[in-house]
């Protein structure tokens, strides 16, 4: 009786640390910290996906770090030229995460940022003479729209003065740990782009108690 209790316990045990999340590292060396995790992002396999993760108001980003669901993804991030590499110069406010699905079917990625207060990065000096220094990456224009049953469309463009030079779109899901592959694939998307506008129209089912999101990433020039 008592070791069939002992193993009992053993088992609970392997299931709690099997239903954990392994501990990320975006706030690693880091005093003083805000970690900011996203959902569990599709990476579909006939593409590239991008996801904008952005911190609260007054921070930047100073740290970063992913979970996958399956080997085969390749996670990189956009930076901006300068030295020193740090907070302020090669990152922002937001952070945008690139996956791209290297082999094997559809999988998910979860992007985290480390965020720090907002003040004392890096500064550019002048030179002798003046070139034109490299911009910084175009931070796209994001947009999130919560996903319900049903049939639903949605319209974007970039604001005012600018013109769209590319659109991509990304499904998430908030679970605590990877979806299942029904979950993923209960949800499509068809996106469109014609005269400025990107139409999406977003196929649901069932999402029993999960929140997910479509989001949208345009690059305005």
């Amino acid at each position: 009786m008592r070791r069939a209790a002992i193993l009992a316990a053993a088992a609970c045990i392997a299931v709690l640390a099997a239903g954990q999340a392994r501990a990320t590292n975006e706030c690693r060396g880091l005093q003083v910290c805000v970690p900011v995790a996203g959902p569990w992002v599709v990476a579909p396999s006939w593409s590239e996906v991008q996801f904008q993760l952005a911190c609260p108001a007054h921070f930047i980003v100073a740290g970063l770090d992913a979970e996958l669901s399956a080997r085969g993804i390749d996670i990189t991030f956009q930076g901006g030229l300068g030295s020193p590499v740090n907070p302020g110069i090669t990152t922002s406010s937001s952070a945008v995460f690139t996956g791209r699905l290297l082999s094997g079917r559809a999988a998910t990625f979860r992007p985290h940022i480390g965020c720090v207060p907002a003040s004392g990065g890096g500064e550019r000096y002048p030179t002798a003479y003046h070139p034109l220094p490299p911009s910084r990456p175009l931070a796209p224009t994001m947009l999130q729209y919560d996903v319900a049953p049903g049939v639903h469309r949605y319209v974007a463009r970039c604001p005012s003065q600018r013109h769209l030079l590319q659109a991509t779109h990304a499904v998430g899901f908030f679970t605590a740990v990877p979806p299942a592959g029904a979950l993923v694939r209960s949800i499509a998307v068809k996106q469109t782009v014609a005269g400025g506008l990107v139409r999406l129209t977003v196929r649901a089912g069932a999402l029993p108690g999960v929140r997910a999101v479509v989001q949208v990433d345009l690059v305005c020039a």
